[in-house]
C-alpha cells in the first residue's frame, strides 16, 4: 500500500469515527436536550397505597409504581381525596411514578423537590404545593403527567413553583394559582422547557388583583394545529370560594411575561 492509500484510508477512518460521534451527540441532545424527547418510564415494580405516605428527608424509589387503592382508590376530582404521598418541609421525592388510581397525588407542605416523577393517569391533581411561607420554593425538575381532566399543579400555598424539563400530554390547565382558596397569597410560577402535547386548555393561570407573576421560557406546543391552547390565563380570585373571574390571556409584561419567540409549535 502506497503512503498516498494509506492516507486516504486513515482520511475515511477519521470521518466515519467523526460521524459516528456526531450522531450519538445528536441522539442525546434529542433524548436529553428537551422534554421534548421525554420517554415514559418502564415501572420498576408496582406497589399499592391504602393510606398517605409522609416523606421527610429523600426518598427515591427507583421507578417503582404506587397506586392508590381503598380510600385513596379514587381517580375524580373530588375534593375530599388524600394525597398518596405528603412531602413535609424540604423534602425530596425521586425517580417514581404514579399509576391510576392516583387519588389526589402529591401534597408538599412547604418547599419540596420533585424530581423525575411521573404521572400516568393524573387523579384529581397531580400536585398540590401548600406551604404558607413566601420563602418557599417548590421545584419540579423532569418528568412528565398526562390525562389531567382539570389541573396538572396546583399552587395553593405561597412563595415560587419551578417547573423545568416537564412533559404534559391532555389536560385542563398545567400549573394554576388557586382562584379560591380561603387564604390567598402572592405566588410565582417559572416554567422552561416544558412539552405541551395537544389536548389542554390552559398552560398557566394566574391571579392578577394578588400580584401573580408567571415566566414562561422555551415552551414547545405539539399537535395545537389550531393554536387552541391558552399559554397564560389572567384570572381576578378571590377568598370566598366563589368561581374566580376572567381577567384576559396572553403576555403583559408584569403579569404574564413571555414572548412570542418563548412559544414554539410544532
Amino acid at each position: 500500500m502506497t503512503s498516498a492509500t494509506r492516507s486516504r484510508s486513515r482520511r475515511r477512518a477519521l470521518t466515519g469515527a467523526l460521524a459516528s460521534l456526531a450522531l450519538s451527540l445528536g441522539m442525546l441532545t434529542t433524548l436529553h436536550g428537551s422534554a421534548e424527547a421525554a420517554n415514559w418510564p418502564t415501572p420498576n415494580g408496582s406497589e399499592p397505597v391504602s393510606k398517605t405516605i409522609k416523606i421527610s428527608g429523600t426518598k427515591d424509589y427507583g421507578m417503582k409504581r404506587l397506586y392508590g387503592t381503598g380510600s385513596l382508590g379514587g381517580d375524580g376530582q373530588g375534593e375530599d381525596q388524600g394525597p398518596i404521598l405528603q412531602l413535609t418541609p424540604g423534602a425530596v421525592l425521586k425517580n417514581v411514578i404514579l399509576g391510576k388510581p392516583a387519588a389526589d397525588g402529591i401534597h408538599c407542605e412547604g418547599s419540596c423537590t420533585l424530581q423525575n416523577v411521573w404521572w400516568e393517569d393524573v387523579g384529581e391533581d397531580a400536585a398540590t404545593f401548600r406551604g404558607t411561607s413566601s420563602s418557599n420554593v417548590y421545584t419540579v425538575n423532569g418528568g412528565g403527567a398526562r390525562d389531567a381532566s382539570d389541573k396538572v399543579f396546583q399552587f395553593n400555598g405561597a412563595g415560587t413553583l419551578n417547573v423545568s424539563n416537564f412533559s404534559v400530554k391532555n389536560f385542563g390547565t398545567f400549573a394554576r394559582t388557586c382562584g379560591n382558596c380561603s387564604k390567598q397569597y402572592k405566588r410565582t410560577i417559572n416554567l422552561s422547557n416544558i412539552e405541551v402535547n395537544w389536548k389542554g386548555d390552559r398552560i398557566v393561570g394566574i391571579n392578577t388583583n394578588y400580584d401573580d407573576v408567571a415566566t414562561l421560557r422555551n415552551i414547545t406546543i405539539v399537535g395545537d394545529s389550531s393554536r387552541k391552547i391558552i399559554p397564560c390565563q389572567k384570572w381576578i380570585g378571590n377568598s370566598t370560594g366563589n368561581e374566580p373571574k376572567e381577567n384576559g390571556t396572553g403576555p403583559d409584561g408584569k403579569y404574564c411575561k413571555y414572548s412570542a419567540s418563548d412559544i414554539t409549535y410544532k
